[in-house]
């Protein structure tokens, strides 16, 4: 099912303009992290205060069809906004260069956390660097198809 509502572009002058760039071109341009080869991701989530949808570029971490997404806000001492809204709303939209669907985010701990935390820092090194920068446990969520 696909979301609905109104979007709001993220207050990020950057963010704006590459989620902007992504779209324009299906997932043509625009689709790895700034100016370096790391792929990105496209994912829509409804705010969990407004109500509005709300587009982030995130690292492509994948396997087997499961999508993980990491909320590390670069190290930062606090959570990146998208985590509040996959908690509150967790039926997301996930756009991988031009396929886009529905997934369910569903935050793990423990065992599986460990997991999935190593397979994305395998994926893309800086994650370890980010959780180094941070006293908090950086959360993994991980997008199952619907």
């Amino acid at each position: 099912m696909a979301l609905h509502g109104e979007y709001e572009p993220s207050p990020e002058q950057w963010v704006r303009d590459q989620v902007a760039e992504f779209e324009a071109s299906n997932g043509q341009r625009a689709n790895t992290l700034l100016d370096s080869d790391d792929p990105i991701v496209v994912i829509t989530s409804v705010g969990a205060k407004s109500g509005k949808l709300r587009k982030n570029p995130v690292m492509r971490v994948e396997r087997d069809g499961t999508y993980v997404a990491i909320a590390s806000l670069g190290g930062a001492p606090k959570h990146p906004t998208w985590y509040y809204n996959f908690l509150e709303h967790p039926e997301v939209e996930l756009q991988d260069g031009a396929e886009k669907h529905t997934y369910r985010a569903r935050m793990v701990t423990g065992a599986e956390r460990e997991e999935w935390w190593q397979y994305a820092v395998q994926t893309w090194p800086t994650y370890a660097s980010y959780q180094e920068k941070t006293d908090r446990e950086i959360p993994v969520f991980v997008l199952e198809r619907e």
